[in-house]
């Protein structure tokens, strides 16, 4: 099993997830984050931090897309490591539907 981020975190990017990562394996797009299915551990403390509920384990029912994603990009985009503040319009986006289809963006973040 290994963790995923999904499309709630898309013009969000509440980084509160990667301060309590033991294992560092977050990477940064440009809107939103994604987690490396390599190099987590399982461990779980990352999803009650989100405070917009978009990490869940791989084993949900239809988050293959997202397993997919999260593994693509994880191997281009930089490797995140500390707190940072949330996109500045991440409240007004934080319940919106249909974000991927809307924002995605495959540009990778600033990194640390």
């Amino acid at each position: 099993m290994t963790y995923i981020v999904n499309e709630k975190c898309i013009k969000c990017k509440y980084t509160d997830c990667v301060e309590v990562c033991p294992v560092d394996c977050f990477y940064e797009g440009e809107n939103m984050l994604v987690i490396h299915p390599d190099e987590c551990i399982d461990c779980g403390v990352c999803e009650p931090e989100c405070p917009v509920d978009a990490i869940k384990p791989d084993t949900e029912p239809n988050v293959e897309k997202w397993l997919e994603l999260n593994r693509k990009y994880a191997d281009s985009w930089p490797n995140i490591t500390s707190k940072k503040p949330a996109l500045d319009d991440a409240d007004a986006h934080k319940d919106e539907a249909g974000k991927f289809e809307k924002y995605f963006s495959p540009e990778p973040g600033s990194g640390d």
